[in-house]
């Protein structure tokens, strides 16, 4: 599967990725969790003990010269094959990638950076033994920029809130715009069926995949994502997200 995870700001969309990278992982799957959110916060989420020790991708200046070149001629398919082996970070078997920035587009720029970020999300997203979780930035630039094209399903994450919702309801019509039609909701902090079918009548015709309860437990792992501390009926919903997605 390779998902790309988006949403409001604060609707938990890092805390989903993690959980899902977790579980994966647990079901015996190869997994790849991808931080494209500049807001950076993938890492302690998964639980790594020194995030600040991460370069991203588009800070490794002598990398993007040697793959993409520097000046005024670079180039645009660059060898991106061998990054996850070799500048992804070990997260107790979780390869993490870190990609800092994407320069926006719109203005003509094929920036060296940008060209290597661009052609990694390609081939990651190429790679058929792998699970890829995408955790995006908040909002819809990234859909703007293209960056989420190539996934096989986009997860839209949101809360029991008009904001929310209406966030998530933009994604759908600018996903749709963009040719990604296998889109998919994920609720957070959501416990009640009346909450449930506010998101449903809220963003008609997108499928809920499933919904997180709210929980004391990670409200209190201050960051890191641990399935073994959930409460039972939060591991239960994780599972079941699981299989919404494998059967998406």
């Amino acid at each position: 599967m390779k998902l790309a995870i988006t949403g409001k700001g604060g609707v938990g969309k890092t805390t989903v990725s993690a959980l899902i990278a977790r579980f994966a992982l647990g079901r015996g799957n190869r997994v790849v969790a991808i931080d494209a959110d500049p807001d950076a916060n993938l890492a302690p989420t998964l639980g790594h003990p020194d995030p600040s020790a991460i370069i991203p991708l588009s800070e490794r200046r002598a990398l993007i010269e040697e793959r993409v070149g520097s000046g005024g001629v670079i180039r645009l398919n660059p060898k991106v094959d061998d990054l996850v082996a070799t500048v992804g970070v070990d997260v107790d078997g979780i390869t993490l990638m870190n990609l800092g920035t994407i320069p926006r587009g719109g203005g003509g720029c094929f920036c060296a950076p940008s060209s290597l970020l661009k052609a990694f999300l390609r081939h990651a997203l190429s790679q058929p033994d792998e699970w890829v979780i995408l955790d995006m930035e908040a909002g819809l630039e990234h859909l703007g920029r293209g960056s989420s094209s190539g996934v096989d399903l986009l997860v839209i994450v949101v809360e029991p809130t008009a904001r929310s919702t209406e966030t998530a309801g933009r994604i759908r019509l600018l996903a749709r715009d963009l040719g990604i039609v296998r889109i998919g909701l994920v609720a957070n902090k959501a416990d009640t069926a009346e909450e449930l079918d506010a998101i449903r009548a809220a963003v008609p015709g997108v499928p809920l995949l499933g919904a997180i309860p709210r929980s004391a437990a990670l409200a209190a792992f201050n960051a890191r994502v641990s399935l073994e501390k959930l409460e039972p009926q939060v591991r239960e919903a994780v599972a079941s997200l699981y299989d919404s997605l494998v059967s998406a």
